[in-house]
Parts: structure tokens; sequence; C-alpha cells
């Protein structure tokens, strides 16, 4: 058995010798080659393999049988036995029969962009859900590939036997099997939707607006999300390093309350299996008040993958073509700034000055982390109505509470009645009516 293989028992086979190979399409490419390799060697070491080669090959006429061409078929094959590789990784969406074909002309066990990040999120999922939506986006990918043994699906893991060895193929039983657990999987995945759903109308009721954070993987999303509401969300140089969604508090100048969602990372191409399976967690950015699209602006490819997280908020409905670039609840934060030289970071400062709706941080050092907070108040107090509230100075809790939860942007002393000018929601103006009803009636008497 080589190093690679693993016993029925065994965990996922980290330190597997991987080539990685990006195959050109014509018309297809959104980033160059070298970032896209650069990638998908990102993906391969988030979960162990050891990258031994990477390779671009240009397809000028993608093969049905092999989507490579012959001679570029040899020289993998080759490659492989010269490096003594376990795995090929192929980025780029392979069908079931160029799958099988290559793993025969090479030699090498093969697994596509789309099997390497569902590889991926099998491993990475910490929830219940995230488990769940994991399974049922890996058994809709497979239903129509069944090329290896499926006693897998009746245990529980962190990888879902992408890489495992060959097996018995049952492939009627396996189809039954797959078929019954998908729609178990979508009943309880029902359960989660509503559950939700009971969530957001009881956050909606409170009412405290929910920012989102989306952005490309890596981006860092987590980085800011901890700087932002002091958790320890694990935030690491790794692509998909946060797969589960996370909601904390977060203290904003004169807002009571908002929620922060940190939300999986985007990557081009994400798998459709991963997009229908995550769209209950990903409906927390469908129904946020405010989308804080988060940037790595040191990235090379930074506006490509700005195109392709944009791309998968249409997807999700949140934006419509029209809107994409300029969504009024959609704040852009360039991130990384520590990263820029002196040059390019005055560059990108003259930009971001001319848009109201961008900001430059570092979600590392916490430069331009007050301007977020700023502005975050700023775009929720937009709904809000300034109104004039007359109180007994004496009347110190009602006082307290209008600064603590409005925007007080004057205050004059009349005797014993203080005149207070604050920025409310009708949501928050209701909740002081309610409270503080015979106060008011005090003070106008």
């Amino acid at each position: 058995m080589s190093g690679f293989e693993r016993s029925e028992t065994d965990e996922f086979a980290r330190g597997a010798r991987a080539l990685v190979i990006y195959p050109e399409l014509p018309g297809r490419a959104s980033v160059g080659p070298e970032a896209r390799l650069a990638e998908a060697e990102g993906l391969a070491l988030a979960i162990g393999l050891n990258v031994v080669r990477k390779k671009h090959y240009r397809v000028r006429s993608p093969r049905a049988v092999t989507l490579l061409g012959g001679g570029q078929v040899e020289e993998i094959a080759e490659m492989g036995r010269d490096l003594e590789a376990d795995l090929l990784i192929v980025d780029a969406s392979l069908t079931a029969i160029q799958q099988r074909n290559l793993e025969e002309r090479t030699g090498l066990k093969t697994i596509d962009r789309t099997g390497l990040i569902l590889e991926i999120f099998g491993e990475r999922a910490a929830t219940a859900e995230g488990r769940l939506q994991v399974e049922l986006a890996h058994l809709d990918y497979q239903a129509g590939r069944l090329v290896r043994s499926w006693t897998h699906l009746e245990r529980q893991r962190g990888g879902f036997g992408f890489l495992g060895g060959p097996g018995e193929t049952q492939i009627e039983a396996d189809r039954r099997m797959i078929r019954d657990r998908m729609a178990r999987l979508r009943r309880e995945l029902e359960e989660v939707k509503r559950t939700r759903s009971l969530h957001r109308a009881r956050r909606k009721r409170a009412p405290w607006p929910v920012v989102a954070l989306v952005g490309y993987t890596n981006a860092g999303k987590s980085t800011l999300f901890n700087r932002l509401t002091r958790a320890t969300v694990l935030a690491e140089d790794m692509l998909f390093a946060t797969l589960d969604p996370t909601m904390r508090q977060i203290t904003l100048p004169g807002v009571e309350k908002a929620i922060l969602s940190d939300t999986v990372g985007f990557v081009s191409d994400l798998p459709t299996q991963l997009v229908a399976a995550f769209r209950a967690t990903l409906e927390e950015v469908i129904s946020a008040d405010i989308i804080v699209h988060v940037r790595d602006i040191s990235h090379p490819e930074t506006d490509a993958q700005r195109e392709d997280v944009l791309q998968i908020l249409r997807d999700l409905g949140v934006l419509d073509d029209e809107q994409a670039g300029n969504q009024p609840r959609m704040v852009e934060i360039w991130n990384k700034l520590d990263l820029l030289d002196d040059d390019r970071r005055a560059e990108l400062s003259g930009m971001a000055a001319r848009d109201d709706n961008l900001l430059m941080i570092s979600a590392v050092t916490g430069d331009g982390i007050d301007a977020i907070k700023a502005h975050l108040t700023a775009l929720i107090a937009k709904g809000n109505e300034l109104r004039t509230v007359k109180l007994r100075t004496d009347n110190g809790a009602a006082l307290a509470w209008l600064h603590g939860r409005g925007v007080v942007s004057g205050q004059h002393v009349d005797g014993d009645i203080v005149s207070v000018d604050v920025s409310l929601s009708r949501q928050l103006w209701g909740q002081f009516e309610k409270q503080f009803e015979k106060q008011l009636e005090q003070a106008d008497t």
C-alpha cells in the first residue's frame, strides 16, 4: 500500500504527494494562470497535502475523454512517476468519465476543483448544520459519478472519501442509499432554515441591525470580525479557515446594539452544490441590513476576486446586474493596507477618498477600524428621524437611554426641562415612548 492509501478506519491521509494542474480553457479564465495555480496549491495545502509540482496547460480544444490533450496526459503520467506522486488535482470541473480516464492513464488518484473544495469543507465543518450542508453537497456531486465504494456514507468522519482507496461497487444500492440520504438531509436542513427564519424574525423585532461580512476566502474577514467584536474566531493565512457562520454583538457609537455576521469565504468557480447546500447559511447575507465586502487589496488578482464575489451575490439574489457596482447597502473595505508599499498605498488612498462607500484598513494593525465603525453608524442612522425630546432634568434614566441608543446632536436646558435633539429609528422611538411615556407627559405639563 502506498503512503497515500488508507484503511477503512484511517483519517484523511495528510502529507500525500500531489500534482496540481490548471488547464486553461478557451474564454474561461477570469484570473491569470499563476494566480489560479497559487490558489489551487493553497486549497491543497489547506487539507495537508504536499504539493510536489504545479503546472499550467493551455487547452485549445477540450477533449470529452480526458479534457486535456493526449500528449499532456502522457507528460502528467511521466511527471507523476518521476516525482512519486499519489494524487492529481485538476483545477477545473471534470466529468465522471474524464476523472476515471485520467486515473487510468496517469496511474494517479484524481480529483477536480469541486472535489477538492468539498474535501476541505468536509474536514472543516464544525457544527451539526455545517456537516449536514457539506454532506448534502458531497452527495449531490457524487450522485452522477459512482466510481468508488460508498460504504463510508454510513459513518461519520472528517473527509468524504474522495481520497480513499478503491472498494466494492454496488451501484444500484448506492444510488438508492444516496437518494434516501439526500432526502433526509434536505428535511433536516429545512428545519435549520425554519429555525434561522425564527431567529431573524426575532432580531427584526428587537430591532437590531445586522451587518454581514462577505469576501473572497483569505481576504481577512475573520481577522476584522475579531477586531470589531473582540471575539476569537479562527483567523489564519489559509483558504477556508472559517466555514461555519458566526454572529456576535458589535458596539457602534450611538447605536444600542448591532449584530455582526462572519460568513464562509468565496472562491472563483465555487461549486454550485455548495452554494445550494449553504443557502440557509448565506440567507444571513440576503437579509442583512448592511453588507461589508472585505477585499485583500494587496492581492495581485484583487479585481478578479471582487468580480467573483459580486457574481456569487448576484446568484444569491443579493445583487442584480444593474446594482452590482453600486449597491446602496454595501460597503467595500480594502484590507491588508499594511502589506502595501508607500506609493501603492498613496495611490489607493486617493481612489478611496473619492468613494463614500469605500474604506481602507488593516485588520491586523487596527488602522482604519474607527473609520469603519463611524461609517457603519452613519449608514444605520440614515433611516433614523431627528426628534426633539423634552424631559425633566432629574430624569437621568431617560436621558441615559437616549444617549446610549440614539445619536444626540444637541441638548438645551431651560429651568427644570432639558430638550434633547436625538436621531432615532422608528423602532427605537417606539421603545422609548413605551418605556418613558409618563416622563414625557410630566415634561409637557
